[in-house]
């Protein structure tokens, strides 16, 4: 699997299938996908003929986001601490510069940094059994990626402020109830559903599909990126701090964390 592309690219009639391709590490934000996803989607953009987008992962996860078996932080030494944790997702972020509508066929786990990328997509479609979240307070971190500043506009500050602060995971019937995802389905259905989805909204006139979007963006003074950068500041504060390091060794060590508030 390690000589196949990290990231792969497919495209059907006006959609471009955007696949992470790294399921023997679950499709984490290792280098090589965030870059191969860069890559990705410089090659779709560029594709002028496409009218709709969907993100999907191969195996059992969409992403689990970032890898803890290496750095976190990404760039030289000539950034500051939290240009680097913003640096992390920027790959990631791109996607809102997608003038078309983009949909996350979410087929498994979609955890941290990917559940960021998911929420960063326009409509998610579920897996009912796979789970879902930002977990970073058990890791003891602060959220990244514009996840707090995404998540309680899509479900509400109290849900959203619930699953933050609990770093509980969801499972994709639980997100669908909330309004997180727009339906779930059993795993083998999640990329079939949404390639239907998608290719009824190819069929609509696709300058109107892409004003729509644009409005719907200006309505809502969707400025996710500067949350992401604001978000950075904090996170790069709490990945300094021992409980950081204590909640990510707990992690790895499928235990328990034991945070001292340093």
């Amino acid at each position: 699997m390690t000589n196949s592309p990290p990231v792969l690219v497919e495209y059907k009639q006006g959609i471009a299938l955007i696949t992470l391709n790294r399921p023997d590490n679950r499709n984490s934000m290792t280098p090589e996908i965030l870059q191969g996803f860069s890559d990705a989607l410089d090659e779709v953009q560029s594709e002028r003929d496409t009218r709709v987008v969907v993100i999907t992962g191969s195996g059992s996860c969409f992403s689990a986001g970032a890898d803890f078996k290496s750095n976190l932080q990404t760039g030289g030494e000539e950034l500051l601490d939290h240009q680097r944790s913003y640096a992390m997702y920027e790959p990631f972020l791109r996607v809102l510069d997608i003038e078309v509508p983009v949909i996350a066929a979410l087929n498994g786990h979609a955890v941290g940094g990917g559940f960021g990328l998911s929420l960063v997509c326009d409509i998610r479609i579920a897996n009912a059994q796979a789970k879902y979240g930002a977990n970073f307070a058990r890791l003891g971190l602060h959220p990244g990626m514009g996840i707090s500043y995404v998540l309680p506009r899509l479900i509400g500050i109290s849900r959203a402020s619930e699953l933050l602060y609990t770093g509980r995971l969801i499972l994709g019937q639980e997100a669908q109830s909330i309004g997180l995802v727009s339906s779930a389905h059993a795993p083998e259905k999640v990329l079939e559903s949404a390639m239907e989805m998608a290719t009824t909204i190819a069929a609509n006139a696709p300058v109107a599909i892409r004003l729509t979007k644009e409005s719907i963006r200006q309505h809502l003074n969707w400025d996710v990126r500067n949350g992401a950068y604001m978000e950075a500041y904090a996170q790069a504060a709490t990945l300094r701090m021992d409980d950081a390091k204590e909640g990510m060794a707990a992690l790895l060590e499928k235990r328990p964390p034991e945070f001292s508030g340093k």
